[in-house]
């Protein structure tokens, strides 16, 4: 007992630095990287199979990656690679989609399609004993796909949807301007549009797949519990009939370097902008991409490099600020990506340009470079634990031609990165002097500090150009067109991706000398029930009553503003999040021809619609005393059918107010609102009687 007691004394009475180091243990060589060996065949109609095997698990992963994609897009067609592989999956001439995912679920397995810029995929993973089942459906789907027209429709609402969800967001937004301005003409320039998506037929569909979903040039590339024979004879049994050679592809030249421009895309009432700043990069095969790899880290290739520790750390002006290189078939990019608050966007921008030419003349010091490395080395052995992963990474090099010891070489080849290769290749890379810069915000609060940056070009989020006097519209009193103010009963269903999960009844009546807008919603998914009454003046509509009253997730709101004299008084509660109850007193002045926004859907059809018109009008909010402009622009003539019918439409976009919508008005006289689509956010209203 003593003894250990002495020991123990011993022990507690050591000092911690003995005990603990504090150098971290140097860093240990490169253990080497076991890999399957890689089995090659060739079909006799040209696909190219890839076996990499591995029978530690008795799973077997399928990839076929044909060279096509939206690279063979018609034009005006944009998204129909897309829409075929949704499609592909959808049934064939003796399964329905039912039965084809009965039967590979079933099996506890996966099969799957889609389509990018460069390449068509079809791919499976199943257990290793129901291989035949996966290359069963496989060769099924590519040789007696029936892509049905009700299957399209589906897919089309959905991307459609996308879209609509992608006008709300700026980051998307500035992918999309991006893009477009640094590639121009060439394919990666492109993205789906509404018009685009609406243009594929089922005609289509099957005329792209009977055209380059072709053997010859594919690659097949399994991974997993099978051997070079057992994938060889599967392959030819189920797509040995497969015929045919996929069509050469024609990228053309994106635009030459060019000074520097900050292309400003206004997004009225953004609380934050996002910026994305980047050029032409690398090729697949290019020397310097190991090199370039490690700059990237060090600059912004996660939240311990310098983007991200400076602009958000340090300055608290982002959540993140992350830099990427892309390596796509054709030539890639470079971008480096922040979002920041709207008072710090030109500060922002500024520090992170300086960042980028800090990256390509500074020497990057060994700590920095030692951490980069690392994190590579390290992170890279997790890509490939899985089949899947496996078939994934060997399609990848074999797609882009990366080498056969691509794979094996990796690490060591990052590893061998000097500091001052690292400068060279982000000199070579990153040219801040010759950068595409977007910038998605409100330009009204952000123009003059970019304009002290670089020139800029300004567009709104449809790609417009727009004046910087455009950045602030004035509202004016607009003269109202009476034949369209009729009493009026509208009925209205709302939809929640596409399911009817709730109603609104709407109502313009005559009361006294004036009239009165009603309108009642309910939405019980979302505890909402919400009825607006607004009393105006007849033929100005001017408001000179509102109430409100209801509940959202079951607290209470409750507003009631008079107007009288050209002021507006009263007193506005609503709930907030967290659930506390937000109380407003209002007293504000009103000028002429300013309406209140719950009376928007009564005051729209009187207005002077026509195509391309564009109107703003002075809107108060009561909820908030607060008052803002609102543009509502004609975007064109649509065909709509809703509940109640089919009705030939302005298609009108509102700009400014609480949120962006897209409303649908009649064009035959009297007019209505016969649908309303809340922009981002997959909820409609459609006219039912």
């Amino acid at each position: 007992m003593k003894a250990l007691v002495l020991l123990l004394a011993l022990a507690l009475a050591t000092p911690a630095v003995a005990q603990y180091p504090t150098d971290p243990p140097p860093a240990a060589a490169l253990a080497p990287l076991r890999f399957p060996p890689f089995g090659n065949a060739r079909l006799a109609n040209g696909l190219e199979l890839v076996l990499v095997e591995n029978h530690r698990l008795p799973v077997v992963s399928i990839q076929l990656s044909i060279p096509t994609g939206a690279v063979h897009d018609p034009q005006g067609q944009r998204g129909l690679a897309e829409l075929t592989a949704e499609l592909l999956t959808k049934g064939t001439a003796t399964r329905t989609a039912d039965q084809l995912s009965a039967e590979i679920e079933g099996a506890g397995g996966s099969l799957t399609a889609g389509a990018g810029e460069d390449f068509f995929t079809v791919s499976s993973t199943v257990l290793a004993d129901r291989a035949e089942l996966a290359f069963t459906l496989m060769g099924d789907v590519l040789l007696h796909a029936t892509f049905p027209e009700s299957e399209l429709e589906l897919a089309r609402r959905r991307f459609l949807s996308a879209l609509q969800v992608e006008r709300s967001q700026p980051e998307a937004l500035a992918d999309r301007f991006f893009a477009r301005t640094l590639y121009g003409a060439h394919p990666y320039g492109s993205r789906n549009t509404e018009a685009s998506v609406k243009a594929v037929t089922q005609a289509s569909v099957k005329q792209f797949a009977s055209t380059n979903l072709r053997p010859g040039g594919a690659l097949l590339v399994v991974a997993g519990d099978l051997t070079l024979e057992q994938a060889q004879a599967l392959a030819l049994r189920h797509l040995g009939a497969w015929r045919g050679q996929v069509p050469a592809r024609s990228y053309g030249q994106p635009p030459l370097p060019r000074a520097t421009e900050i292309l400003l895309v206004h997004r009225p009432g953004s609380e934050q902008s996002n910026i994305v700043v980047g050029n032409l990069g690398l090729r697949p095969g290019a020397a310097e991409y190991y090199a370039t790899n490690v700059a990237n880290k060090v600059l912004g290739g996660g939240a311990d490099s310098r983007l991200f520790l400076i602009l958000r750390e340090q300055k608290s002006w982002t959540y993140g600020s992350y830099s990427s290189v892309s390596r796509p078939f054709d030539v890639g990019t470079f971008e480096a990506t922040a979002e920041v608050r709207t008072t710090v966007t030109d500060s922002a921008l500024t520090e992170l340009l300086a960042q980028l030419r800090r990256i390509r003349t500074e020497t990057v010091p060994d700590s920095e470079l030692a951490a980069a490395k690392g994190f590579l080395t390290g992170v890279f052995p997790l890509s490939i634990e899985t089949p899947q992963q496996i078939a994934g990474q060997v399609a990848t090099q074999k797609r882009l031609r990366l080498g056969d010891d691509y794979l094996q070489r990796y690490r060591e080849r990052i590893a061998a990165i000097s500091a001052d290769q690292a400068r060279q290749a982000a000199a070579r890379v990153i040219r801040p002097d010759s950068a595409v810069i977007v910038v998605v915000g409100d330009g009204a609060k952000i123009y003059q500090g970019l304009s002290a940056i670089a020139p800029v070009k300004i567009v709104d989020v449809d790609g417009n150009a727009l004046t910087p006097d455009d950045l602030t519209p004035t509202a004016a009193a607009v003269t109202l067109d009476a034949g369209q103010i009729v009493a009026r009963r509208d009925s209205f269903a709302v939809m929640i991706q596409g399911n009817p999960m709730g109603a609104q009844v709407s109502e313009l009546k005559e009361e006294g000398d004036g009239l009165v807008y009603v309108e009642v919603t309910s939405i019980p998914l979302m505890g909402l029930t919400q009825n607006t009454r607004v009393r105006m003046e007849r033929g100005s509509l001017a408001p000179l009553a509102i109430e409100q009253n209801g509940q959202i997730g079951g607290q209470a709101t409750e507003t009631r503003i008079n107007v009288a004299g050209g002021r507006a008084t009263g007193r506005a509660q609503s709930p907030q999040p967290g659930g506390q109850v937000k109380t407003v007193d209002v007293d504000t002045a009103l000028a002429v021809g300013t309406f209140d926004t719950n009376q928007l859907q009564a005051v729209l059809p009187a207005l002077a619609l026509a195509e391309g018109a564009s109107i703003t009008v002075s809107v108060f909010n009561a909820s908030d005393g607060s008052i803002k402009p609102v543009t509502f622009k004609v975007e064109g003539v649509e065909d709509v059918t809703v509940p109640a019918g089919t009705f030939s439409t302005f298609k009108v976009s509102m700009a400014g107010g609480d949120f962006p919508a897209v409303l649908y008005v009649s064009r035959e006289t009297p007019r209505r609102v016969v649908k309303i689509e809340v922009v981002g956010q997959p909820v409609a209203f459609e006219l039912v009687k």
